[in-house]
């Protein structure tokens, strides 16, 4: 089911004239049913153990879900891809310019522990194989937060996540030299073993044909300079951006459980930030877990995430089980 509605929803924007009247709206809406119908004649290129591989931890996705929601999303995404490329072959004769075309840049932005990465990794493997699309990347703007000594020195190691714990200018620097043509466009690594930026690390795009940009904030708009003019926001350079949806009640629930599978895996190395949680019990780990959602996660979904949600091209809602139940797009 949809999230509950918010000051940026289309229903306040566009409401029915004498509320009786089905409303418009400028999005496409689709049920699962519906949305898996579209492709019925595409060959679904990924296996079971594709899936296994690249979903994350916590996301239960199978194969079936794939097949009924990323088999015709992934197949949209390379039509949206060749239009684009004959506009751009439209345009440079009418210019008279033999410029090559530049990636096209998909955003894909939701709360922690929705879901994104999956998402996004999907998308990724999936475009792949499409013959339009051999070259896609991936890259998430983990990269771009301040190491924690500057966050610690800035006081925002309890706010790492909101949109102020980023280097904003790098990840706008980075997304316009992709966005420009450069040969070579280079980002910074993070890892969350550590839970820090990865030294003198890199991973380096190189012309794809589609660059995925995956990140909590990447519909942020862009804000106003302290002189009063407009400045750019990274989704300004996307062609294309997703936003991954579920209510809030089972988001919280999906970081808890999360949480609660770290403790057991990842946090019991010796090497990770939050080794200290691997020795607490089920309730302790649940209540601490619940009070970083409640102290961090929860206020930046309502805050700063769940307001960008309008701004998406497509949305995908989850239902409680992570199993995507309404699909709109935006409408041409």
């Amino acid at each position: 089911m949809p999230s509950p509605a918010t000051a940026d929803s289309w229903n306040d924007v566009l409401p029915s004239p004498d509320g009786r009247q089905p409303r418009e709206t400028p999005f496409v809406e689709f049920d699962r049913a519906a949305w898996s119908r579209l492709s019925a004649s595409t060959a679904l290129p990924l296996t079971v153990q594709d899936v296994v591989r690249l979903r994350g931890l916590g996301d239960p996705i199978d194969l079936d879900e794939v097949d009924v929601v990323y088999r015709p999303l992934s197949r949209l995404l390379t039509l949206y891809v060749a239009a684009t490329r004959r506009l751009h072959a439209a345009t440079s004769t009418f210019l008279g310019d033999r410029t090559r075309s530049t990636p096209y840049v998909i955003g894909v932005a939701g709360s922690v522990a929705v879901g994104k990465s999956t998402t996004s990794r999907l998308l990724r493997e999936m475009m792949r194989r499409w013959p339009e699309t051999p070259t896609v990347d991936l890259v998430t703007t983990d990269g771009f937060l301040f190491p924690n000594d500057e966050l610690e020195r800035r006081g925002l190691m309890e706010r790492k996540g909101f949109p102020e714990s980023y280097d904003r200018r790098a990840l706008l620097q980075f997304i316009a030299r992709v966005k420009a043509g450069a040969a070579e466009v280079a980002a910074p690594v993070y890892s969350h073993l550590s839970y820090d930026i990865v030294p003198h690390e890199h991973v380096v795009v190189r012309r794809p044909d589609v660059l995925i940009v995956e990140g909590l904030n990447v519909l942020q708009p862009a804000r106003l300079s302290l002189e009063g003019g407009t400045r750019l926001a990274v989704s300004d350079f996307f062609d294309f951006s997703i936003f991954v949806d579920a209510r809030t009640s089972d988001i919280q629930r999906w970081y808890v459980e999360r949480f609660l599978e770290l403790r057991r895996t990842a946090f019991a190395q010796p090497g990770s930030y939050f080794h200290r949680y691997a020795a607490l019990d089920d309730s302790q780990a649940a209540a601490r877990a619940e009070a970083i959602w409640s102290d961090i996660n929860g206020p930046n979904l309502e805050q700063n995430i769940l307001p960008t949600r309008g701004r998406a091209t497509l949305v995908l809602t989850k239902g409680t089980n992570h199993a995507v139940q309404q699909i709109r797009l935006r409408k041409l």
